[in-house]
């Protein structure tokens, strides 16, 4: 079993740049029972523990019709991730990744993003299932499920924007 800032056979960590402030704040808590990457499961699941999000002040007026929303996207800030491989061997084979191509904790920006239930709303507190991140996890942000969305707001035309093959290029898989 990998121990936690363990570096892997094959596996590449480089010098991050110094950060640079992109002006985030975090807008809440998470509530999870899980107090160690060891034991984190590796993808949340919708029948998992029942998980806290505690929204901080200001933030709360602006959960008013969360509850609509079968389905939230969470955005958390893995704050206790090593951020300097570029190359990683998740199954501890030798073979390895790119990190972009795997959607391990261990990135340049530890952005975490579940897909989770929404079980109930009790003021500035959201009960979910389907988190897979350790307790304590700052939260980014929360929306509505994109495939759950539909937009409140007039169309643009940008919404309408198709190739002549009525598929956007810039979207389609590239045959390598």
């Amino acid at each position: 079993m990998v121990r936690e800032n363990e570096i892997r056979e094959n596996e590449v960590a480089v010098e991050p740049p110094a950060a640079t402030d992109a002006g985030l704040v975090f807008i809440g808590r998470i509530s999870t029972p899980w107090t160690s990457r060891m034991e984190t499961p590796r993808q949340g699941r919708h029948d998992g523990p029942l998980c806290r999000i505690e929204i901080f002040e200001p933030w709360g007026p602006a959960l008013k019709g969360v509850e609509a929303f079968e389905r939230l996207e969470i955005l958390y800030w893995l704050d206790r991730s090593r951020r300097d491989l570029v190359l990683q061997s998740p199954a501890s084979s030798g073979k390895v990744h790119g990190t972009f191509s795997l959607r391990s904790p261990v990135r340049p920006n530890p952005i975490g993003t579940s897909i989770v239930k929404l079980e109930a709303v009790e003021g500035a507190v959201l009960l979910v299932r389907g988190l897979d991140c350790l307790d304590g996890t700052p939260l980014l942000d929360l929306k509505p499920d994109r495939t759950l969305f539909k937009p409140i707001a007039p169309p643009q035309p940008g919404d309408f924007h198709t190739d002549d093959e009525g598929t956007a290029h810039y979207c389609q898989k590239r045959e390598t």
